[in-house]
């Protein structure tokens, strides 16, 4: 008996060295084969996204025959939904019955949420390392980018807790897109770079209305001079830009603060007036632009191909279309010497097989998506940034930039000018912390912009009991009150320091694991000398 215990407690220590070094462990989880054989039929599949854009869709269509032309024993099936969030939920789904896709177009956020189940989402830092089949491997069959040639502010958005686990896509951020021409008919002129104080006082001002109730600005019953189509992004934007609390790197819920609060009474004055209104409550801000019934409309550089009077892409008939000059701006500042502007845009991640040799197809078709080609044919279709440098700094990017306004599809003025505002600012976008729940976390930040603007218009008064509510409701819906930090414990029960490392815990938690064995293990030997001393009793007593 004492060997086996002996034995078990050497096993034990074996697994917590394994788990105290459990991120080497997960590193691991993929072993990348020698060779890729090409003597193997293998096949991938695909999940992307894309709105109902036929161009798009043609790109996707393109480069996966491309890919295939190149390595004949890898087919390629694509699915393609028009919306992450669907994606997300089927992937989640898909990850119960093991049936994930090999590659996934998705955000970090989802991912965060993918790698609660163990080793579902390989880590890629070895794989692009690797001289063979690495970012500009030798063993790679088309001239795929360097680690030195990909924006470094946008590769880093794909690690999550120190592991490398999406590549970048596409990238965009959000811009302000304003009718210039109302502007300066109020007696202002378009700045560079705008102060949200600033679009609050144009917003204010244009809300002045005739004897017959039509304003003033644009001689219709209908005006919503700003309007903000991502309210999450409104939110955790305004906090960045005055260094306020949203969350911690770790999971630490931070966004309830009186920052927040003094915001939200900003907002809700200026909902109260109709003013200000959001993607929620009236729609499309694009179609509002358009029309003549907005001034300030606040969405991404990658849908700039839906703003200004002569956008290819439309929502609303031709004859509801005003003639404006349209500006795109940064979206407002507190601080316009320093602007801050959130990172957004498609990553793309690639899935756990049994097979190695399916994983490193579908390690070679993201480096294939990565490609001048690829990236440059992309962007095009609508306001998207490549993410390489070697795209954005090769000569049919910088033609296609400098074909600005030639035509209103594929050089549309209004679309090219988005995408430099991002080339500018490159090093000015920022990425929220990416953990279990933080996901939700953005949800509930943009459910506070739209409840308060609701509030508003419904006439509800806006005071500290409004906002604890608020918060309490947002907290109870979004199930933040259960997000738990990654790297620091805070249970109780468990009566450890907040401040020892997890490994520390670990180690603590096996050394507990293995005394319990051994008072089992005790047990079971007294109670089998038990046993043994009773049948003796019998065998005399017979």
């Amino acid at each position: 008996m004492r060997n086996k215990l002996t034995l078990c407690c050497v096993l034990l220590l074996s697994l917590l060295v394994l788990s105290s070094c459990h991120r080497q462990v997960a590193r691991e989880s993929f072993v990348l084969p020698e060779n890729f054989d090409e003597t193997k039929q293998t096949e991938i599949v695909f999940w992307a996204k894309n709105d109902t854009n036929q161009v798009q869709t043609d790109i996707y269509k393109k480069a996966i025959s491309d890919f295939e032309a190149l390595y004949p024993n890898i087919t390629v099936n694509m699915r393609l939904y028009t919306d992450y969030n669907q994606i997300y939920r089927d992937v989640l789904t898909n990850i119960s019955t093991d049936t994930t896709p090999n590659v996934c177009v998705t955000y970090p956020d989802h991912i965060a949420t993918y790698l609660t189940g163990n080793n579902v989402v390989v880590p890629l830092d070895d794989l692009m390392e690797d001289p063979m089949y690495g970012l500009g491997g030798r063993g790679l069959k088309f001239d795929g980018p360097t680690r030195e040639e990909l924006v470094p502010e946008f590769l880093a958005e794909g690690v999550i807790g120190g592991w490398q686990y999406a590549m970048p896509y596409m990238r965009s951020t959000e811009a302000l897109y304003i009718n210039q021409d109302f502007v300066e008919a109020l007696g202002y002129r378009v700045p560079d770079i705008l102060t949200w104080d600033f679009v609050w006082e144009v917003s204010e001002k244009a809300m002045e209305k005739d004897g017959e109730g039509n304003f003033l600005l644009n001689g219709q019953k209908t005006l919503i001079p700003f309007i903000y189509k991502s309210t999450d992004n409104m939110m955790i934007s305004m906090l960045r830009q005055l260094d306020a609390g949203y969350s911690t790197e770790n999971g630490g819920i931070l966004i309830f603060n009186d920052t927040t609060a003094g915001l939200l009474k900003e907002i809700y004055a200026h909902a109260k007036s109709r003013a200000f209104s959001t993607f929620g409550i009236s729609s499309y801000p694009g179609n509002f632009l358009n029309a003549g019934q907005c001034i300030f409309a606040i969405d991404s550089t990658a849908g700039a191909t839906w703003m200004g009077s002569d956008a290819p892409l439309l929502d609303i008939h031709k004859d509801q279309i005003a003639k404006f000059r349209t500006a795109v701006r940064p979206i407002p500042q507190f601080d316009p010497e320093h602007p801050k502007m959130i990172s957004q845009g498609p990553s793309v991640c690639v899935f756990s097989k049994e097979d190695n040799q399916e994983v490193l197809a579908s390690w070679l078709f993201i480096q294939y998506l990565l490609t001048n080609e690829v990236q440059i044919a992309y962007s095009g279709t609508e306001g998207y940034l490549p993410v390489t440098l070697k795209a954005q700094e090769s000569e049919a990017y910088q033609d296609y930039l400098a074909r600005k306004g030639e035509d209103n599809q594929a050089h549309y003025e209004v679309k090219i000018e988005a995408s430099e505002l991002l080339m500018r600012n490159m090093s000015n976008t920022f990425v929220t912390p990416v953990f279990n729940g933080s996901a939700d976390l953005r949800q509930a930040a943009g459910q506070l912009v739209e409840e308060t603007a609701k509030a508003a218009r419904r006439k509800i008064e806006m005071n500290d009991k409004f906002l604890e509510d608020l918060y309490a409701r947002m907290t109870s819906l979004y199930h933040l009150d259960q997000v738990q930090m990654t790297d620091v414990e805070t249970d109780a029960e468990a009566e450890v320091p907040a401040s020892i490392p997890m490994e520390s815990k670990v180690l603590l938690g096996s050394i507990a694991g293995i005394w319990i064995l051994i008072g089992i293990s005790r047990l079971l030997e007294m109670q089998k000398a038990k046993r043994k001393q009773e049948a003796e009793s019998r065998r005399k007593a017979g």
